[in-house]
């Protein structure tokens, strides 16, 4: 897994690191994958953010919990499907 950053998009507010992997078709525009926030931060489901990824590129995304995953730490740290909606740029 990669490490990157997560920002409020309303005003680019840092949230947390976290740990993602992504997959994408070459062609497409839109990408999923599955990130873990490293720093413990409460997150609302339904929300924009900004995923910063290793390489410093940026997108935008929202974030679901899964459910069928275990729960890590205390904490919780819960197993968020991301799925973007702008290009990497």
């Amino acid at each position: 897994m990669s490490i990157g950053k997560l920002y409020k998009v309303e005003d680019g507010q840092f949230i947390a690191r976290i740990n993602y992997r992504l997959f994408r078709h070459p062609a497409a525009t839109n990408w999923w994958g599955e990130l873990t926030l490293i720093d413990y931060a409460p997150l609302s489901e339904g929300d924009m953010f900004i995923i910063e990824l290793e390489n410093k590129h940026k997108s935008k995304c929202h974030l679901k919990k899964m459910v069928n995953r275990p729960v890590r730490g205390i904490p919780p740290r819960y197993v968020y499907h991301v799925t973007g909606f702008s290009p990497i740029k």
